[in-house]
């Protein structure tokens, strides 16, 4: 019995560092995909179908 309370407590702390860990390395979705401007070029070559 000692061996699972141990087990638990153990994955207890990996769950709490990973959780951590991840906090700290993922952005936001509006922070990662931001873009100053799009770029566009001549529209003719760019659309699908007939221009």
């Amino acid at each position: 019995m000692k061996v699972f309370f141990a087990a638990l407590v153990f994955a207890a702390i990996v769950a709490a560092g990973m959780s951590m860990v991840l906090n700290s390395v993922q952005r936001p979705s509006y922070e990662a995909f931001a873009t100053g401007s799009a770029r566009v070029g001549d529209p003719g070559h760019n659309l699908v179908g007939p221009g």
